[in-house]
């Protein structure tokens, strides 16, 4: 006596809730980034301009790349520029969740190094002798790693 069309049809449900269960997939692979993207994006283009500016004896911290600096500021340079910029970048852009897990990982790694690498310029092998002491870039490197490794770890936390 009821003609429900809900009972009618049971492929069209089926379509539905196929496609339902395929946009909840999507959403649970991918980060809402929100206004933090913004400040992520920020800090990148701070850690280009670092890279721009003297980290070692004058030479900028794209020329530390090249090991040209010793190898504790290359290193601090490689992970500026592989985590720091490089998968950051990628990260915004492609919002997947482990991405941004890789980028809080590997930002407290970029973090610990430039640490070692700020170290290592205060320093030097003659006793009683300080070392030259670390460029602007190397130290504006080392604080907005910092800064955005805290803001990657809110992100990749953020899940419940």
């Amino acid at each position: 006596m009821l003609n429900d069309s809900r009972d009618g049809d049971p492929e069209e449900v089926a379509e539905l809730r196929e496609e339902i269960e395929q946009v909840e997939r999507r959403a649970a692979r991918t980060v809402e980034l929100g206004r933090r993207g913004f400040g992520i994006a920020v800090l990148v283009f701070i850690l280009i301009v670092a890279v721009l500016l003297p980290w070692v004896d004058g030479d900028p911290g794209w020329r530390a790349l090249t090991g040209e600096s010793g190898i504790v500021p290359g290193l601090f340079a490689t992970t500026t520029v592989a985590f720091g910029i490089v998968i950051s970048a990628l990260t915004l852009l492609a919002r997947r969740w482990w991405m941004a897990w890789v980028c809080a990982i590997g930002g407290w790694v970029m973090f610990v190094d430039g640490l070692l690498a700020v170290w290592s310029q205060q320093s030097t092998a003659a006793p009683g002798v300080a070392g030259g002491g670390p460029g602007v870039g190397m130290v504006l490197a080392l604080i907005t790693a910092v800064i955005l490794a805290i803001n990657w770890m809110r992100v990749a936390g953020s899940r419940q």
